[in-house]
């Protein structure tokens, strides 16, 4: 079965790009990515040689693509190269966010491509890289957690320092979930009067039972001095979140 061609997003201007880079938002905000930053450096084990970092929510629209765009920037703006994997396999939007192609991609290494590393580094910053999407697949969560799916983790590594993943929410699919043994770490990305704490209690806990490492969680939109969860957001399940199977070849070669 192919996988579906997705329609190009259409072209950001510079302006917009930057909105997007932690440098542009308030100080605040600013602060709050530097921060998370150098809190990773103290609960990623000391052994890893280059930690790959999922980025997920409970649930659509709490930002964690914002997230892991920002948090792959800061860390490649501190020397460390960095790339930045659109895992998001169902509703991809690094992409969009930074105004690249979204193919070739993750999934085109998935079924067997060769890739240039070269061609993913960001005109931002020298040692920021970018892997989209690739094509939607029609079954993203098998090959999220296929053996390809390691390799290419496992080759990755080797050339850079940090990898961060933006993965879908966990409790929408179970695609952050199939990578959770090939990751270093999670980090949860919460949206204050947006998340409620069913919806968070249920992520932690499907997290949790995945023996996935949890890093930390990120609070979006949140007021100063206040930790209410008294107003909830509500979310529509997208009919986008939901697949075929597929079947992958799951080859054991990876060309660079």
């Amino acid at each position: 079965m192919a996988l579906k061609k997705k329609k190009r997003p259409a072209a950001l201007t510079p302006a917009e790009i930057q909105k997007t880079l932690h440098k542009n938002l308030e100080f605040i905000a600013s602060e709050q990515y530097r921060l998370l930053r150098t809190n990773i450096k103290f609960t990623v084990p000391a052994d890893v040689k280059c930690p790959i970092i999922g980025v997920t929510s409970s649930i659509r629209g709490e930002g964690k693509s914002t997230t892991a765009v920002n948090l792959s920037y800061v860390l490649a703006n501190k020397g460390h190269k960095v790339l930045l994997v659109d895992g998001d396999l169902r509703i991809p939007s690094i992409a969009k966010k930074m105004g690249v192609k979204s193919t070739p991609g993750l999934t085109d290494l998935l079924i067997g491509s060769s890739a240039d590393i070269a061609s993913w580094k960001s005109e931002i910053h020298k040692n920021w890289y970018i892997l989209p999407s690739g094509e939607i697949p029609p079954n993203p969560s098998e090959l999220l957690g296929s053996k390809r799916m390691e390799n290419v983790l496992n080759v990755l590594s080797e050339h850079f320092d940090y990898i961060i993943v933006d993965l879908p929410p966990v409790n929408i699919v179970s695609d952050a979930m199939a990578i959770s043994s090939y990751i270093t770490g999670m980090i949860i990305v919460i949206r204050e009067g947006y998340t409620s704490k069913k919806d968070l209690d249920r992520c932690m806990r499907q997290i949790k039972l995945s023996n996935v490492n949890i890093l930390g969680c990120v609070m979006n939109e949140s007021e100063e001095g206040s930790a209410s969860y008294s107003k909830y957001g509500r979310y529509k399940r997208s009919r986008s979140y939901y697949s075929e199977e597929y079947k992958i070849q799951d080859k054991e070669e990876f060309n660079l």
